[in-house]
């Protein structure tokens, strides 16, 4: 069997300097290649890469158009602590919250959503 294994995941946005910013702040990542069009973000064994596009139209998340196409759930200890650091980072609440308890939804700077969640062991 071959050795595969997750390299990078890609984000579409208007502004990749600042999604690249944004994920390294917020996941401790450190930004290690840079050009106008693309920007990657390295984290233990895999990249977040942020890519420009042109006319970048974000997710209409939980029910629009454009729809949401991928979102990643981050797990965390405390919920609230780790709201707040994504808010002052740059991260922007979701109004439809289906289960605050285990899940706060959140918006990435470029419209993304993303979790925070106490539900996924270690």
């Amino acid at each position: 069997m071959t050795n595969i294994r997750l390299g990078s995941i890609s984000l579409d946005c208007a502004d990749p300097k600042a999604l690249a910013s944004f994920w390294a702040d917020l996941l401790g990542g450190t930004i290690v290649y840079t050009s106008d069009d693309f920007v990657a973000v390295q984290l233990d064994g895999v990249w977040i890469s942020t890519v420009r596009v042109d006319d970048y139209q974000p997710p209409d998340w939980p029910n629009g158009s454009p729809p949401k196409q991928i979102h990643f759930d981050l797990a965390v200890d405390d919920l609230g602590a780790s709201e707040l650091e994504a808010l002052m980072l740059g991260a922007v609440k979701a109004q439809d919250q289906p289960e605050p308890d285990r899940w706060r939804v959140l918006f990435d700077p470029a419209g993304h959503p993303f979790c925070l969640t106490n539900q996924i062991p270690d």
